[in-house]
């Protein structure tokens, strides 16, 4: 049934927490935004289900004090967000609320604010000229935001082609001034400002499908750029139980990723660590620019104290910026954490609209749902032949951390790449505690990524990486009989393999995330770590005993460890690794 040009109304029939049944007197769609009113409180609310003149809403904020027959008000829109220039340092809710405008220490029922500056001025340079051809995503101009350049875009949900008839002069405006106006397919006039909305559960579209070429997406953690590499555009998560390093490794990507902006969704994390987001990522320094990285950042933050419904809201704002970042050609890195919360905040409303519930009580369509929405991530070649990506890597929160319970399970047939952290690893401070056997990254297995590593690092990599594993397996194992039988119990050839697995553990597997030079490292440099490890397992040593062993081994690692923390092929690591081969000569056998 179409809508009318009369708004349908409703008024309350149910409650069950923030699950909320109205009889409507008109039609209402699915995803539909409304608003109950609560003694003169407008409260927020998304339909999620219809059934006959019924509708299931789920309310964004706290239902205390509700009662039956409130009347219920629908807007005829979708959940949406405003995009425009100001989205970029700015601390958002999961409703794109401005966090930073809000009073008081809790958030206020009701109370909603302007996500941009309707009145700041922009330097505003315009890119298309009279008589263009654009497209929906089609570039008008250009603002400078911080230091990021914004293209002001024709509006995504425009269909066909549209002429420029004028577009303003270079000067300030607001993103309320018009900016330019255009003809569509049939001669009407339309004036276009700086800003336009999107729903944020329906994907942007200003691109072309066409196959890409794979580009490895540099992180500067050895862990993920070496032995399980993320493609630009990739997806990727890390799964793990409570302080294993999550955080850390989210700021690291953050700091180092080869990326343009980054998104932060804090989506149902504890207040405190929701804390830490806001306090800590204004003081860090951008490695690129030596700026503050904020300025290239945004935080969609959601507490696990605000109402489940916000909750999911929150991923989809973070995803719909980010699409609208990628279709200005720049590179985003989109991290989420925890979408665990997220996924519990599905199985609340699947379970309080009676639903029939899958493993451990979660929606049957689960692995759909984030499949879905990973499936937003991507490489794109925009319809003027330039090119941007969403690089999406999500954090998951497993209970005890079981790796195979569903959200974990069903994220890994999303995501091309899994970051296991692992306890035991963290409990022994080996950081970043990505475990390199349990972990995996899918685009290695592809001939073209292959291809690539052959043709940009080194033309026998894929050996060597296939090589580090090898070893770090046979290491884990005999670490393994050693424990069982003791080091007396075992050859010394045995402690020999276990201290090259070590080796490869502490100088490319772990890293200081705290230290200058330390904290990223190159593609190159990771080559030659990579090589001198190897050169390390290849040179047969002669031991009398397995104390000798060990003492020996220790020294090694302290001598490569000396050269990681050094400037790469500075004159401090060409004499830490000439006193490294002093070293390995010692006891290199003849």
């Amino acid at each position: 049934m179409e809508k009318t040009n009369k708004m349908t109304t409703g008024k309350v029939s149910g409650i069950i927490a923030n699950l909320v049944y109205v009889e409507v007197d008109g039609p209402v769609q699915q995803n539909e935004i409304c608003y109950i009113d609560l003694e003169g409180t407008k409260l927020m609310a998304e339909v999620i289900k219809v059934m006959g003149t019924k509708a299931y809403v789920q309310v964004f904020e706290s239902t205390r004090g509700l009662k039956m027959h409130n009347k219920v008000e629908f807007t005829g829109h979708l959940l949406e967000v405003t995009l425009g220039p100001g989205i970029l340092s700015k601390n958002y809710d999961g409703l794109q609320n401005d966090l930073d405008k809000m009073e008081g220490v809790f958030l206020q029922r009701g109370e909603q604010t302007n996500p941009l500056e309707d009145d700041k001025k922009w330097e505003f340079k315009p890119i298309a000229k009279e008589g263009d051809i654009l497209q929906a995503g089609g570039w008008l101009g250009e603002v400078t935001e911080n230091w990021m350049p914004h293209k002001i875009m024709v509006p995504f949900k425009f269909k066909g082609k549209y002429t420029v008839k004028s577009v303003a002069k270079e000067g300030k405006y607001t993103i309320k001034d018009v900016i330019a106006v255009v003809t569509d397919e049939e001669g009407k006039e339309i004036e276009l400002t700086m800003t336009q909305k999107w729903p944020v559960k329906l994907a942007i579209k200003a691109y072309k499908e066409k196959p890409r070429p794979f580009k490895l997406l540099e992180t500067g953690v050895r862990v993920i750029d070496t032995l399980n590499p993320i493609a630009e555009g990739g997806t990727g998560f890390i799964p793990g139980p409570f302080g294993t390093g999550k955080t850390v490794l989210q700021h690291a990507l953050s700091k180092q990723a080869e990326a343009d902006m980054i998104i932060m969704a804090a989506c149902g994390e504890r207040a405190n660590e929701v804390v830490e987001i806001f306090t800590e990522f204004p003081e860090l320094i951008d490695p690129r620019s030596g700026r503050k990285l904020m300025e290239r950042t945004t935080i969609i933050a959601n507490t696990s104290n605000m109402p489940v419904a916000a909750r999911e809201a929150s991923v989809y704002t973070a995803m719909t910026i980010a699409e609208y970042y990628r279709a200005m050609g720049l590179k985003v890195l989109l991290l989420a954490d925890s979408t665990s919360r997220w996924a519990q905040a599905l199985r609340e409303m699947s379970n309080r609209m009676e639903e029939l519930p899958g493993p451990d009580a979660f929606p049957m369509d689960l692995p759909a749902i984030i499949s879905s929405f990973y499936s937003r991530a991507g490489f794109v070649y925009l319809n003027n032949g330039n090119t941007g990506s969403i690089t999406f890597i999500g954090t998951v929160s497993p209970a005890g951390g079981n790796l195979k319970e569903p959200v974990t399970e069903s994220t890994k047939k999303a995501a091309r790449c899994f970051y296991a952290l692992s306890q035991q690893r963290a409990d022994s401070k080996r950081y970043p505690a990505i475990d390199p056997l349990d972990s995996y990254s899918k685009y290695a297995e592809y001939a073209e990524v292959e291809e690539y590593f052959r043709k940009k690092i080194d033309p026998e990599w894929p050996e060597k990486l296939s090589l580090l594993r090898n070893v770090l397996t046979r290491g884990r194992e005999v670490a393994e009989q050693i424990n069982i039988l003791g080091d007396d119990g075992v050859p010394v050839e045995y402690h020999v393999t276990f201290w090259k697995a070590e080796v490869i553990d502490f100088i490319i597997l772990q890293q200081d995330a705290f230290d200058e030079v330390d904290s990223s490292t190159s593609l190159e440099r990771q080559k030659y770590m990579v090589n001198k490890v190897l050169d390390i397992y290849h040179t047969k040593f002669s031991f009398e005993s397995f104390e000798e062993v060990a003492t020996y081994f220790k020294r090694v690692i302290n001598q490569m460890k000396q050269m990681n923390y050094s400037e790469f092929e500075s004159d401090k690591f060409k004499q830490n690794e000439k006193e490294l081969k002093t070293i390995i000569d010692e006891k290199k056998a003849e």
